[in-house]
């Protein structure tokens, strides 16, 4: 079964870390696009970072050198990293799979929640 698993959300002071991992079964991640994305209450969902199948990396603006994504390749995995969080972080987080010619995929998404 083709599926994406988070983990790694929850609680997080403000300034503070917080790694979120995301599993792949069915299909490999280096093979693919592979993103993150977050909506925040009543708003839209949006991307926050990206990674082509040969490693190239993107970032919207407002998370620009607080957060980064990386894949491990032998556990089917990426990773968001993510430092100096802010409470406008708060948003539950997405992992996507994006598939040339087929159906893309999404997790079930997982919290985030930064507060004082």
């Amino acid at each position: 079964q083709e599926q994406l698993v988070e983990s790694g959300g929850g609680l997080v002071q403000i300034g503070g870390s917080l790694t979120l991992a995301c599993v792949a079964s069915g299909s490999l991640v280096s093979d693919h696009m592979m993103g993150w994305y977050r909506q925040a209450p009543g708003k839209e969902r949006e991307g926050v970072a990206t990674m082509t199948h040969n490693g190239f990396t993107a970032y919207a603006d407002s998370v620009q050198g607080r957060f980064t994504i990386s894949r491990d390749n032998a556990k089917n995995t990426v990773y968001l990293r993510m430092s100096s969080l802010k409470p406008e972080d708060t948003a539950i987080y997405y992992c996507n799979m994006k598939r040339a010619g087929l159906q893309e995929l999404w997790g079930q998404g997982i919290q985030v929640t930064v507060s004082s």
